[in-house]
């Protein structure tokens, strides 16, 4: 049986898969070629750079299994894998902790102006460093401030228990205006039991006018954040997209960071990838990553186990 892992696989998760009697191909095969070689795998493993399109699908005559690691489903056809009765499996949970750090890493670069600083100063920290100390010096703390969720998922939930740590109010975006009880989970080197919390849902008008902070964690690419939405935030807030790029309107965004209706944003996901709308990196009330939200050591290990168990639970 041989697996494509088209996207790579941490060394963990290949060899449970080898273990169990796989032969695990890690060679990269480029999109335009992978209908013509889909057809000698059993199982096929992508990230979010490879496509399994419908033709994908069929030509892969033998595929029992599609793995997604990761969360995301877009970048699969399960309608067709579905009429050709093949499972498709992925890692919602894996790699939850690593994308809430990194929400949390733009906060923090945004509100102490490392996005600017880190850029200017290799070339002009001797000559421009009391300006770069004086703008450097109105930055904020996020204790006590609010940031609102906008997908209360296992990645929102994971920013929440953070955002609780750090002393911040969390709101929840539900449209039924649920309550949510979260656990917060504490190493067991350090605490000998955990926390419960409980956390009402409001609408989206409420937390987007009363957040300090916006971060978006709803599924898919569809566009959440607009011009519309974007005029209901609190003026000076900060917005921070790790889910998907398309779930924010990138003109919209780059026309309120020049205006100065929000006060900066922190991007790792963009409409097209690489970046096509490239003004959009240009501000310096921008922090950027270059989709790497579940790119942790720690992440691509846990990411490797659950799809080696998950491919080996549908052949059993």
């Amino acid at each position: 049986m041989k697996v494509l892992a088209n996207d790579g696989i941490d060394a963990l998760g290949k060899s449970m898969l080898e273990d169990a009697g796989f032969t695990v191909d890690t060679t990269k095969i480029e999109q335009d070629q992978l209908c013509e070689q889909i057809g000698d795998y059993d199982v096929i493993i992508v990230r979010s750079a490879t496509k399994v399109t419908a033709d994908v699908l069929d030509a892969g005559t033998k595929l029992k299994v599609v793995a997604r690691a990761g969360v995301g489903l877009d970048n699969v056809d399960l309608v067709h894998a579905g009429k050709l009765d093949i499972p498709v499996v992925n890692t919602p949970s894996a790699s939850s902790r690593s994308v809430a750090e990194l929400v949390f890493t733009h906060i923090f670069s945004l509100v102490r102006s490392t996005q600017i600083t880190n850029r200017v100063m290799p070339s002009e920290g001797d000559s421009r460093f009391k300006e770069l100390k004086k703008m450097a010096s109105k930055g904020t703390e996020v204790a006590g401030k609010t940031i609102g969720i906008l997908g209360f998922g296992r990645i929102g939930q994971e920013a929440a228990r953070i955002a609780i740590g750090l002393g911040m109010k969390v709101m929840v975006y539900d449209y039924k205006e649920r309550s949510f009880d979260l656990e917060l989970d504490l190493h067991p080197n350090y605490a000998t039991h955990n926390f419960k919390v409980s956390l009402k849902g409001h609408t989206l008008e409420d937390v987007l006018s009363e957040s300090d902070f916006i971060t978006l964690h709803t599924p898919g690419s569809t566009e959440v954040i607009g011009s519309k939405e974007i005029d209901q935030m609190k003026p000076g807030a900060i917005l921070i997209n790790c889910a998907r790029g398309g779930v924010v309107n990138e003109k919209a965004l780059l026309k309120a960071l020049q205006n100065k209706s929000l006060r900066a944003a922190g991007i790792d996901v963009f409409e097209s990838e690489p970046p096509v709308f490239t003004d959009i990196l240009k501000p310096d009330n921008v922090s950027l990553s270059p989709h790497v939200g579940a790119s942790t050591a720690e992440a691509q290990k846990r990411v490797g186990i659950e799809l080696a168990e998950r491919i080996l639970a549908v052949y059993k």
